[in-house]
């Protein structure tokens, strides 16, 4: 379900940018499958942790756990079989986040430049206005011809305060001589370039006015930290990509920790409703991932030390699972010492 609400978020996020002409119509659903291979090492521990915590609370509901008890399953024997679903669970994790996570994110972002780049290519559509995705340039043009010439082209372009204008009876696309870009040429046109409220107003007429257009490069490598491989963050070690390291690793951890607690929060009466625990499994989930994003902006700012990373949110919650995990058991330290005293 978390998944489902995730990607229908991003699919209206896409289809925002496509009706605004940011991105082509027909990247949107390879776009939207790789974002939802991202967002996997996220909602992957989240839905162990809630999946655990309702079905180990179904079982008290039922009082099946007290024929459990009866029969010799006490609450240590729960562990092995959840252990076991969350180690797998997690190796898998820990290979999405170290190895296919950032092979997909830098795909993502190839293929928005890709869009982008086919996009302010074939820039001018006859009746209809386009521009760029910073808003320099709009084109439009009233029709257009069979040989792809075009004929009552208007277009606006801003640089800084200043405003151009031209307009012509016809223009044509081209490639440039290096082929990095592309170039309008104009015929029998009018230019005005001014800056708007003030008197200051050039007009000039033309026979021919060439415009370029520069592409974005596609394949030029990000040096957004969660695009570049693991091996390339060993090798490097920056602030930042410390912090994306903890980051990876805080997938498969938060896992084993969230399934480790998960087993004595889930425990209730009989007369408990099912979700009678999952208002404070939401809550320690959501302490416990505000943490992990503080301590992330912490390690990339240089603020706490980078082998310190996020493990100052792991090792307390962690403590927190263990100790609750020996109350459950029986463990009653203060009991011992009122016996001894």
């Amino acid at each position: 379900m978390l998944l489902i609400i995730l990607v229908g978020t991003q699919f209206a996020r896409v289809l925002s940018r496509a009706a605004a002409d940011r991105l082509p119509r027909d990247v949107m659903f390879q776009l939207m499958g790789l974002k939802t291979v991202e967002y996997l090492t996220v909602l992957v521990p989240l839905a162990v942790f809630f999946s655990i915590v309702l079905a180990l609370g179904r079982l008290y509901r039922d009082s099946e756990m007290t024929v459990m008890a009866a029969c010799g399953v006490g609450p240590a024997r729960l562990y092995r079989p959840v252990l076991l679903f969350a180690g797998f669970t997690a190796a898998m994790l820990a290979w999405l986040a170290f190895d296919v996570r950032p092979v997909v994110a830098y795909r993502s972002h190839v293929v928005k430049l890709e869009a982008q780049r086919d996009l302010r290519a074939n820039l001018i559509t006859a009746s209809r206005f386009r521009s760029t995705p910073d808003g320099s340039l709009v084109f439009y043009a009233r029709a257009a011809e069979e040989d792809g010439s075009l004929r009552g082209v208007f277009i606006q372009r801003r640089r800084g305060d200043t405003v151009e204008l031209a307009v012509a009876t016809r223009g044509v696309q081209r490639p440039t001589a290096d082929g990095q870009g592309r170039e309008l040429i104009l015929y029998d046109g009018r230019r005005f370039v001014g800056t708007p409220g003030t008197t200051d107003l050039r007009i000039v007429d033309f026979e021919e006015h060439g415009i370029p257009v520069v592409l974005p490069q596609a394949d030029t490598r990000p040096d957004d930290p969660e695009m570049v491989l693991t091996t390339d963050l060993l090798a490097t070690r920056t602030a930042e990509d410390w912090a994306e390291l903890h980051w990876r690793l805080a997938s498969p951890i938060s896992l084993m920790i969230l399934a480790l607690l998960a087993v004595p929060l889930s425990r209730s009466g009989s007369r408990a409703s099912r979700y009678d625990r999952l208002g404070y499994a939401i809550l320690v989930y959501l302490i416990y991932s505000n943490l992990l994003g503080v301590a992330y902006s912490m390690v990339a700012k240089e603020k706490i030390a980078p082998w310190l990373g996020f493990w100052w949110v792991h090792v307390p919650l962690a403590a927190l699972a263990f100790v609750l995990m020996a109350w459950q058991s029986g463990w009653r330290p203060l009991r011992g010492l009122r016996r001894a005293s």
